[in-house]
This record gives C-alpha cells, structure tokens and sequence, in this order.
C-alpha cells in the first residue's frame, strides 16, 4: 500500500515549515520523501537556504590568470561576477549594475580593463568601485555609496569559492589542507584544456546521490571501471586482501615521493583521500595511460592514482598525475540540473601535441551520459504515484546516507529547526 506523504499544499504549514518537518521526520536510511525531489517551492528553498548560504566553487583560478580577467556564474536568479584585480587579489562581486541592475558581464569568461555596465556605461574599478555615472546624476550624487556589491571569495589550491551568505560558515580547515593537499600540482601553472556542459532532466540532489555510490557501476560504467577502484578505503567490508596490498605498496611510493594521500575528513561536507587505480593505469583515460604527456606541477611520477576531493553541496574532483578533473553541479530548476566538467592540464602541455581532447575526455564523456540517463530515469519513477522513500545499501550506498544528513542538517540550521524524529536521532548517536 502506497503511504501517503506529507504535502505542500497543506494551508496550515508554509513550504518551510513542510520541508523542515520532512526532514526532521525523515528516517536517515532512506531516500527522501517526493516532494524534496520534484517541487519547484523545495528547489526554491535549495537556492536560498542551501546554495546561497553554502560555499560553492566558482572555478579555477587558472581561469583568471591575470588582472581583469572574470569569470561569471549563475546561483539561481544571482548572477555572480569573479575578477582578477590589482596585484593578483581575487575579487567577487554581485553581477548587477548599482544603477538599474543591469548584469554587467555578459559572458561566461573574458578581460577587461574595467567593468563597464552595457546598459548606461556606469564603470566599476576591478575592486568595485564606483568610478563613472556621468554628469547625469547630479550634483549631490556619491559614487562612494554605490559600488559593486561584494561576495565573499577564497582561493585554496587552486579552486575559487565563493558564498552569497552575509556570515559563510567557517571551512579554514578544508581551505588550508585542500592547499596542502594540492601543492604537488602547482596549479598556478595550469590551464582548462577542454570544458563540458550537460543538462539533466533531474532534480541535483539525485545527481549527487548517483555521484556518491558505486552500486550502480558494474551495470552503467565499462568505460569508467577501466581504471576506477570503487572503494576508497581499506575499512570498506568488500575490499578484498589484494585491495589492501596495493593500497600499501602506493602509499609506500607516495610517501617517499611527498605526495599527500592520508584520509582528510571534514565533517560530512568535504573528504579529501588519495586511492590507486587499477593495477598498471596511471591515468582516467580508455586504456589506463597518460591523457596528457606533459605531468602537473613538480609532479614527476605519473602512477599517482586518483586523488578524490568532495565538496558538498555540489562538487567532487578527481586529480592525477597527468590532469585533474573538475565536476560542479548547478540547480537550474526542480527537474533539470546543470553538470559542468573540465579537464585541466599543465599550462604548457600542446594540444596535439602532448594531449588530444577527444582522449582526454573519453572516459568522463561516456561516464557522464550514462549517469544523466540514470538520474533521469530515476526523476521519471519519483514523479509516479507508486513513488515512496526506499532503503538505501549501509554498505554500497554509505555515501547517499552521508550527504542526504548533511543536506538535511544544513537546512534544517538554516531554518532555525533543531529538533530531530527519535530514529535520527539514535542514528546520530
């Protein structure tokens, strides 16, 4: 029998209150009630009680090399401008014209030697500042009040965060081991070889969920299972004694090169850990070997494995000795989710020469289309009437169970509700 649901429409509770009961009430070992995956109201919430509140990767700071170049990035309706200033400080703003909210940069990337309103030629210094309005204004106008409007931003090995929320939480801990971690890869000298961009038919969140589980590998991934190992960790009850092994040859040879690979676990909402490849791949490509001859930074043995960094709410990396992988998950609406990749390299690898993009990306292609049917097909069967929450795998699944608590306790702190239903709050004992 099908078990009715709590739903939106219920004239005694606001979409806050709604969602926070669900989530207070949610038994944490399955997946989440329908609404949470298909409602706009709830994707609305996303955007401001979640993605404006969280840290989210803008980019790479290769991207923005040197002064005036921008990157721009979408957070729901907030357009966010990130520019290269003055002595190489980064500097994040609101995209939005002080004069009548016009976006200001039009593109996804460029330089420029200000930042000039298309609309009515307002000028922004690359810090901000207001520094043209025209005589238009009068006399008792003052630039001073009406610079850009700043976003909080921070640069850590080599990636470009960004929060929208007035105070961000603190993550300085992940921010100074994530420098740690990928000073190997000197990514000042790095570029972005090639940029991928696909639209899923499915709301974020089972996007992540699908990222966060190997389960559905063996059937859905030929080209992926060339060279990835599932487990990334030798305490996961499936791994196999061999797994062990090599687990312990690596970090022998990784040690003695100074290549960090020690588990780094921040809470639920970063992990940073370094897992071989199969026996004899070196890199993420079809065959195993190098995507890109020329290695990164001062790199000089290319059978590093996979170094995996998560980022919640919407981010997961894979970085080996010839390239680095960046993945970044946008929420476009409740049902259609934006999956943004890119293949970064060594500043002076040669297209054709060292890499051929075709190859490069060869592997995460397949992978991606494979998972956007997956996510896709999994939206068709929430939206059912049959639909209710099922139970998820503690074994093959740990990570869905992982980030739907995380994403459950940052909404619920971010909507003032503390309390917890008796099950999940056994379970977080």
């Amino acid at each position: 029998m099908i078990q009715p649901l709590p739903i939106l429409d219920d004239p005694l509770a606001t979409v806050r209150q709604a969602v926070g009961r669900m989530l207070a009430e949610r038994n944490p070992y399955f997946s989440l009630p329908q609404p949470l995956y298909n409602d706009e109201r709830v994707h609305q919430l996303d955007i401001e009680r979640i993605f404006s509140q969280e840290w989210l990767i803008a980019g790479m700071s290769c991207e923005i090399p040197s002064k005036g170049n921008y990157l721009t990035i979408e957070v729901g309706d907030n357009p966010v401008l990130v520019v290269r200033g003055v002595n190489g400080a980064i500097h994040a703003f609101h995209n939005v014209c002080r004069h009548r909210g016009s976006r200001l940069c039009l593109h996804e990337r460029g330089k420029v030697a200000k930042l000039v309103c298309p609309y009515h030629q307002w000028t922004y210094e690359l810090d901000g500042r207001l520094l043209f309005a025209g005589t238009e204004m009068g006399v008792d106008f003052s630039m001073a009040d009406y610079g850009l409007k700043t976003v909080h931003v921070r640069e850590a090995g080599g990636f470009v965060f960004v929060s929208l929320a007035e105070s961000p939480v603190s993550i300085d801990d992940f921010f100074a081991t994530l420098e740690h971690y990928m000073a190997p890869y000197d990514m000042a000298n790095t570029k972005v070889a090639v940029k991928s961009e696909i639209i899923e038919q499915a709301n974020w969140k089972l996007v992540i969920e699908n990222n966060r589980e190997c389960y559905h590998c063996n059937g859905s991934h030929p080209e992926l299972l060339n060279t990835l190992l599932e487990w990334d960790d030798v305490t996961d009850p499936r791994a196999s004694e061999a797994f062990k092994q090599h687990v312990a040859a690596c970090a022998m040879r990784w040690d003695a090169q100074g290549i960090p690979h020690a588990h780094a676990s921040f809470g639920l909402r970063n992990r940073i850990v370094r897992m071989p490849l199969t026996e004899g791949a070196v890199s993420m490509t079809f065959d195993g070997k190098q995507g890109c001859n020329k290695l990164m930074g001062r790199i000089t043995d290319p059978d590093l494995g996979s170094m995996r960094i998560l980022h919640l709410p919407h981010s997961w990396n894979h970085c080996m000795g010839d390239h680095l992988i960046n993945f970044t998950v946008w929420p476009l609406s409740a049902q259609r989710t934006k999956v943004i990749t890119k293949w970064i390299v060594h500043k002076d690898a040669v297209e054709g020469v060292d890499y051929d993009v075709t190859r490069l990306r060869q592997v995460w292609d397949a992978t991606n289309d494979q998972d956007r049917r997956l996510a896709e097909e999994n939206q068709r069967g929430i939206n059912s009437l049959a639909y209710q929450p099922g139970p998820y795998s503690k074994t093959y699944e740990f990570g869905v169970i992982d980030f739907l608590d995380w994403y459950s306790e940052r909404m619920l702190a971010h909507l003032g509700i503390d309390e917890l239903s008796p099950q999940r709050a056994a379970a977080a004992v």
